[in-house]
């Protein structure tokens, strides 16, 4: 019985919730990932974007609950999360037509368009606190739980409960299906392939005639649903607040480079890899060791490698260390 509670402890502080935040990383990840890969340059923006996105979803469910429309028990963003894409995408389609084309079409280096999307990050940054000011947003409405501690107490009898909260339950479900519909796109469609082509051998697609600005659309609309839907279910999930996106930055960027620069499963997995990196380092054990070890043989304090203070810290030398021994990451890094 101690060695069930043990595992639940366990899925409850770690598990779920680095499912739950390696599925937020991925997503952003896979954005970043796709810029890089069909546009060739590193997008600082990304996070920004994603916070774009939260705040349009935000607005929308503020104006839903004021006429008290809602889809009980799931929180009234996810249906508006479509109308929030379809603003993302405009933002970012936006983006590109004012700024990135400009450079495009001068064939800048990717220093320089690296350059640029910083400058587009703080000035997306500094709208959406205009917009919506700088402090924490609430905008979580519906049922709190799938399922409750206290119901699996009762139901298996055990000292800990495991507790699934909805929006971990939605992040997960959300997450998966749209990497399956990603790489049923990239691989199964003609535009999909275009995309690749273009990825692979921009001059050999030019020649086969392939539209590049078909291909440049096709990769922000991408990057806009990508961005809109993790920075949503990021913001449910953890509440929002605009200068947390800017932080977010640095582990969306650690997920890619560790999985491997230009690679969709990389992305995916490094996104997994920094999640559970700080949970794991983060975690306070003492309560596992309680059930796993017998009483008398407990250490004494909390048993935490490293305070959550310092959490953000862990993906920057992930990505050190993943620099130094495999520059690559997990994956190769290769195109699309």
């Amino acid at each position: 019985m101690d060695f069930l509670n043990g595992i639940t402890l366990i899925l409850n502080y770690i598990f779920i919730p680095g499912f739950t935040y390696g599925s937020q990383l991925a997503l952003g990840a896979l954005g970043i990932t796709i810029v890089y890969s069909v546009l060739r340059f590193s997008n600082f923006a990304h996070g920004e974007f994603m916070s774009f996105g939260a705040m349009s979803a935000i607005l929308l469910s503020w104006l839903f609950m004021s006429f008290k429309i809602n889809i009980y028990p799931l929180p009234t963003a996810i249906m508006v999360l479509p109308i929030a894409i379809l603003l993302t995408i405009a933002y970012c389609l936006i983006v590109d037509r004012l700024v990135f084309k400009f450079y495009r079409q001068q064939n800048s280096k990717s220093v320089i368009n690296l350059i640029v999307s910083i400058g587009v990050m703080f000035f997306t940054g500094g709208l959406i606190r205009f917009i919506v000011g700088p402090g924490d947003k609430n905008f979580f409405d519906g049922e709190r739980f799938f399922l409750k501690a206290r119901t699996f107490k009762n139901i298996t009898g055990l000292n800990e409960g495991l507790t699934l909260k909805t929006t971990q339950g939605v992040t997960i479900i959300l997450s998966v299906l749209l990497v399956i519909i990603l790489f049923w796109f990239l691989n199964k469609t003609k535009t999909g392939k275009s995309m690749r082509a273009y990825s692979d051998n921009k001059e050999l697609a030019l020649l086969s005639g392939i539209n590049p600005e078909k291909v440049v659309l096709i990769t922000w609309i991408i990057t806009g649903t990508l961005a809109c839907v993790a920075g949503t279910l990021y913001g449910l999930d953890k509440s929002y607040k605009p200068f947390t996106y800017l932080h977010l930055v640095l582990p969306i960027f650690s997920a890619a480079i560790v999985g491997g620069v230009g690679n969709p499963i990389g992305a995916i997995i490094g996104g997994y890899v920094i999640a559970f990196s700080e949970l794991i380092i983060t975690f306070a054990y003492k309560k596992i060791f309680f059930y796993f070890l017998p009483t008398y043989l407990v250490p004494e304090g909390l048993l935490q490698i490293l305070s959550t203070d310092y959490k953000i810290a862990i993906s920057f030398v992930i990505l050190v260390i993943v620099l130094l021994i495999k520059p690559t990451g997990i994956y190769k890094g290769k195109i699309i």
